[in-house]
């Protein structure tokens, strides 16, 4: 299997926009933070 390498996310550059669903099945996107707080992600591999 052959993987491709993704070039690294510059500290200036904005994030993409994505979404995720809570641990309370609510949808959260990042852009309903832009520009209102600091944004923390915490990804736990294999977390329930």
């Amino acid at each position: 299997m052959r993987t491709t390498r993704r070039s690294p996310v510059s500290r200036l550059e904005p994030a993409k926009d994505f979404e995720l669903t809570d641990t309370q099945g609510r949808t959260l996107r990042l852009s309903d933070y832009q520009g209102v707080k600091h944004v923390v992600l915490i990804f736990n591999r294999g977390f329930i």
